[in-house]
C-alpha cells in the first residue's frame, strides 16, 4: 500500500479524523477536523492560530496519534537559529577524526570532516529524513516567537520538503512530512509563509464543549465540577486580564480540584485553588475585586 492509500485508510473523511482525534482523548469540532482532514489529504502544512491554552499543541500530538507516525516537535523561541533547527555538526566525534588520523598517520581533506556521519540531526532534518511508513508529523510550536529570518527559513521545507545544508547538497523528503505550525499571535506572521499554509483559527470553546473536553482528561472529574469550572473560566475571560485562561488551564484547575477532594466549585476552594488558573498577580487581584462569589457561582 503506497503512502497516500495509507492515509487515505486511516482518514477517509472528515467524519472520521474527528472520530478517530476523540478516541485519542482530543476533541474537536468540525472546522479544525476538516482543516486537518486537508492538511493530511492534500497534504498540505497548516498554520493553527489561537490563544495560549486553546489546544493547538494538543491538536498535533493527536494528529499524531491516529496517524500512528512520530510526533517531531520544534519549540521556537526568540533567537532561535537555523542550525538549531536543522542540524550541527558532531565537533567532538571530527576532533577525534582528526586525532585518529594523525595518530595513523593519515590525511583527512575538510570535505571528510563535513559528511553526514559528522552531522547531528535536529528535528527538522529528522522530520525530511524519517523512513516512514508514514510521514511524521512536524509540529513547529510557537512559531510567532521566532523573527522573520527564521521564517523565511522554513520557506524551503514548507514547500519543497526539502532542506539544503553547505556541506552536503539538498536532501529531500521520500515522505513529505505533516507540517503544522502553531502560533499565539504575538505578532503577525509573514504572507509569504502564510501562502505555503492552510489556517484555521482555534477559538476558545463555549461552556458545553468546554466541560466535554475536561472530561475527556480529566475522566474522573463529576459533571457539576467540569460544567462549573468552564462557566467560571469563561466568566474570568470576559474580564481584563493579561493572560485569559483557556481550556489547559480549566484541565489544570478541574485536576487540582479533585486531587483537593472538591466535587464542586465554590467560592472557597475558587479561592484556594486560583492559581491554577491566573498566572499573574493582577489578574488575581481583578478577579478578586469583581468577586470570588461570582467567579465560582453555578
Amino acid at each position: 500500500m503506497t503512502e497516500p492509500d495509507q492515509l487515505a485508510d486511516l482518514v477517509p473523511d472528515v467524519a472520521t479524523l474527528a472520530d478517530r482525534l476523540g478516541e485519542a482523548g482530543y476533541l474537536a469540532d468540525t472546522g479544525l477536523a476538516t482543516a486537518l482532514f486537508c492538511a493530511v489529504r492534500l497534504p498540505r502544512p497548516i498554520v493553527l492560530e489561537g490563544e495560549a491554552g486553546v489546544g493547538k499543541t494538543e491538536a498535533a500530538k493527536a494528529l499524531a496519534a491516529v496517524l500512528d507516525t512520530p510526533l517531531i516537535r520544534l519549540q521556537c523561541y526568540e533567537g532561535i537559529e537555523a542550525a538549531e533547527a536543522l542540524y550541527e555538526w558532531n565537533y567532538p566525534r571530527q576532533l577525534l577524526g582528526i586525532r585518529l588520523a594523525e595518530a595513523a598517520g593519515e590525511h583527512l581533506e575538510e570535505a571528510d570532516l563535513f559528511g553526514r556521519a559528522y552531522l547531528v540531526s535536529r528535528p527538522l532534518l529528522a522530520a525530511v529524513e524519517h523512513p516512514g511508513p508514514r510521514p511524521a508529523v512536524l509540529l513547529i510550536d510557537e512559531v510567532d516567537r521566532a523573527d522573520e529570518q527564521f521564517e523565511a527559513f522554513l520557506f524551503e521545507l514548507l514547500a519543497e520538503s526539502a532542506i539544503t545544508i553547505p556541506e552536503i547538497g539538498t536532501i529531500r523528503a521520500r515522505l513529505a512530512p505533516l507540517a503544522v505550525l502553531t502560533s499565539n499571535r504575538t505578532r503577525d506572521l509573514h504572507d509569504a509563509l502564510k501562502r505555503r499554509c492552510l489556517y484555521h483559527w482555534i477559538d476558545y470553546p463555549d461552556r458545553d464543549r468546554a466541560a466535554q473536553i475536561v472530561r475527556r482528561r480529566v475522566p474522573q472529574a463529576g459533571a457539576d465540577l467540569t460544567e462549573g469550572v468552564a462557566g467560571a473560566v469563561g466568566r474570568l475571560r470576559s474580564l481584563d486580564l493579561q493572560k485569559p485562561p483557556g481550556i489547559a488551564e480549566a484541565i489544570d484547575w478541574v485536576g487540582a480540584l479533585r486531587l483537593l477532594g472538591v466535587d464542586r466549585l465554590d467560592e472557597t476552594a475558587a479561592a484556594a485553588t486560583l492559581g491554577s488558573v491566573l498566572k499573574y498577580r493582577e489578574d488575581y487581584e481583578v478577579a478578586a475585586s469583581r468577586g470570588l462569589d461570582w467567579v465560582a457561582r453555578g
